[in-house]
């Protein structure tokens, strides 16, 4: 059910003996006037180059992976649902991940299924709730950032974030004995828009694939991983780029994250912006109604494929 070791195996893991450091980028410098211009300069070529940085931060969600079992599956997944608690399972490969997760949707507040927001601990709702406002928030400023380094306007890419869907999902890897045999997530883009990934532990697991080669994302104290979803690189007709990443479980240690998905469009749909067409740029993305986007992500999510891959011109 879980055995899946050629995928494992498929791509070369840049050895621990080597040397590479991975883009991280600090708030602090974004907000400073005087160091701005050079972090901002940071960030666009870390959204270019690798499709992903991390910036510092902190919280807790373990308590819930605690509780028994029977106390999870009050909140389970729907037949034919994706929120709620349960496992990741690949129709193609007929395989299920090696790892627990919630999937809930947090904005806007009139899509949220209450049902399924975990009761216990008591505190859980309230935490979702804050953590929702700060990481909207945070990827507000973040895409104002954004928009200086590309040249445009803020409101261009902030107008396309703006009252979107925002969605979270809580992962916990148990450690495996045998991590070479199963994965903790298949290989995969992020389909929405922004992704704010925290850990909260130090447990390695996270890689992301760069030029053929898969290299370990190391868990930094108090800092996101941020990637670039296949929305935002459709939004700049490829300018800034969604990467390709998966997760190995570690064999003695247990790994959980929270990762909170920010959805964007543009009058409804999903589509490069006008901004980005400029100079006689052609457009590298078909245009397509979110809803139809949403639906042809979701089927792919499922099938182990990259839906952004259909849209390319």
């Amino acid at each position: 059910m879980y055995i899946r070791t050629e995928e494992v195996l498929d791509g070369m893991i840049v050895g621990e003996d080597e040397s590479y450091e991975l883009p991280v980028i600090d708030m602090a410098k974004l907000l400073d006037p005087e160091l701005s211009a050079l972090e901002t300069a940071k960030l666009g070529s870390a959204c270019r180059n690798w499709g992903f940085f991390q910036q510092r931060m902190k919280d807790n969600i373990v308590q819930f992976f605690s509780l028994p079992l029977e106390s999870k599956k009050t909140v389970a997944v729907r037949e034919n649902g994706f929120e709620g608690f349960g496992h990741h399972y690949s129709r193609s490969s007929q395989k299920l991940d090696w790892a627990e997760s919630l999937i809930l949707i947090t904005k806007p507040v009139h899509d949220r299924t209450m049902e399924l927001w975990p009761t216990k601990p008591p505190t859980f709702g309230h935490a979702i709730e804050d953590y929702s406002v700060e990481m909207t928030n945070l990827a507000m400023r973040l895409l104002g950032f954004m928009a200086a380094d590309l040249g445009v306007e803020q409101e261009v890419l902030r107008g396309a974030f703006s009252g979107k869907r925002q969605s979270m999902a809580f992962h916990y890897y148990p450690p495996c004995r045998h991590p070479e045999k199963v994965m903790g997530i298949i290989p995969h883009t992020d389909g929405l828009g922004l992704t704010l990934l925290l850990h909260l532990d130090d447990t390695p697991g996270l890689q992301i694939r760069k030029d053929g080669r898969w290299f370990p994302v190391r868990p930094l104290p108090e800092a996101f991983v941020v990637n670039i979803g296949d929305i935002l690189d459709v939004l700049t007709n490829g300018t800034y780029r969604s990467v390709e990443h998966r997760v190995l479980p570690d064999a003695k240690r247990g790994r959980t994250t929270i990762v909170v998905f920010q959805g964007a469009s543009v009058r409804g749909l999903v589509a490069p912006l006008p901004e980005f067409l400029n100079e006689g740029k052609a457009a590298r993305y078909k245009s397509l109604r979110l809803a139809d986007y949403i639906k042809g992500n979701f089927k792919a999510l499922h099938e182990g494929t990259q839906f952004i891959e259909s849209l390319r011109i």
